[in-house]
């Protein structure tokens, strides 16, 4: 069973989410927040695997609360919700550590399935959106740090750089001459040494140390 919270100041939109996943008999929905503040307090009380994050909330909004629920080493994966698919908020969200977005309007199935996705650790956003991200806010990104990934191997580092441009492990395995299998551990390997939670973040820091930059590909 898969336990949801659902974090949204409007009550009319987390009672139709509530319907949709509780239709699934592997979904839970475990509680409902009406604010940033209140999902966060949720979350360690509740210890839900997911968390529907709205972005817009009063007093602590979902970009602030995501923050405290990542930095507080909970295990729950946050799933944003959002109106727009590019704007600030999203590319926040992702630094602040969520697994991935949503856009408001998702169809029932789509939002389900989504569920599942972030709740078995892999990430929904594909890599390829977030290079989209990226590239409209190359202008925000840090300074290169050349000792980020000195804990990766040569392969490592090869391996990244082509998660960063979205490949998938199949992808990156015909390009390396290696088996999918190998390329599953050098992933795995990767979001370990680096404390990441899954391959957007990879991208996410991909691009911030430099690796790769965006327009360069």
């Amino acid at each position: 069973m898969i336990r949801v919270l659902i974090a949204d100041d409007q009550a009319l939109v987390r009672g139709g989410f509530r319907m949709i996943l509780e239709s699934r008999d592997d979904l839970d929905v475990v509680g409902e927040a009406a604010d940033g503040a209140e999902a966060v307090a949720l979350t360690a009380d509740l210890t839900p695997d997911v968390v529907l994050m709205d972005v817009r909330m009063p007093e602590v909004d979902g970009l602030e609360a995501t923050r405290r629920i990542i930095g507080s080493g909970s295990p729950a994966r946050v799933l944003v919700l959002t109106t727009y698919d590019v704007d600030d908020s999203v590319y926040a969200a992702l630094r602040a550590g969520a697994s991935g977005f949503l856009l408001k309007d998702v169809r029932p199935a789509e939002l389900v399935e989504a569920v599942r996705i972030i709740a078995r650790g892999d990430a929904l956003l594909a890599p390829s959106v977030t290079r989209r991200l990226l590239d409209r806010f190359m202008d925000t990104l840090p300074a290169p740090s050349p000792h980020a990934l000195d804990a990766l191997t040569s392969r490592e580092m090869e391996v990244l750089r082509l998660v960063a441009f979205a490949l998938s492990n199949a992808e990156i395995a015909a390009h390396l001459v290696l088996t999918e299998a190998t390329v599953k551990t050098h992933v795995s390997a990767i979001l370990r040494k680096l404390g990441l939670r899954d391959r957007v973040q990879a991208v996410v820091l991909a691009y911030e140390v430099g690796l790769v930059r965006p327009r360069s590909i």
